[in-house]
């Protein structure tokens, strides 16, 4: 009997290995907000979906590091759904905290902008394969505003 269930996995992943997934890009990340308690950034991803009907985003994980540290990270729960068919953009909301950029000002102070390593997992539920994370990895550099920027 555990040799018919091996077998009948082995059939399974060999017909699934080959079927179209969604996949995910990092667009841009730009500052949003600046508050007294921490600065937002926006993540913007591109999500593709190769099937027809609409598929549910179960939660998106996220890690921000610059300089090899981790500036921020979580959990955003339930954040929609990917249009069938489609590219569906996501705004992948990141809060760092005030006291986190004061770590960074060797980098900050060599060329005003922060550089970053960005790593996401969209977790999405397939009907027949089930859960499975879409990794996505981003590095690019973000401006930080001057005075003039912020009035």
């Amino acid at each position: 009997m555990a040799s018919f269930m091996e077998k009948a996995k082995e059939f399974v992943a060999d017909k699934f290995a080959d079927v179209k997934k969604p996949e995910a890009s990092v667009d841009d990340v730009d500052l949003k907000d600046v508050s007294r308690e921490c600065i937002t950034y926006n993540a913007k991803v591109s999500v593709t979906n190769p099937y027809g009907s609409s598929i549910p985003i179960g939660e998106i994980t996220y890690c921000l590091k610059s300089a090899s540290r981790v500036i921020a990270s979580g959990t955003i729960p339930d954040p929609g759904s990917i249009k069938g068919n489609d590219i569906t953009m996501l705004d992948v909301g990141l809060k760092v905290p005030h006291n986190v950029l004061v770590t960074l000002i060797k980098d900050i102070g060599a060329d005003w902008d922060i550089d970053y390593e960005l790593d996401l997992g969209l977790v999405v539920d397939l009907p027949i394969i089930g859960s499975f994370n879409i990794p996505v990895s981003s590095k690019g550099a973000i401006k930080l505003p001057t005075l003039s920027d912020l009035f």
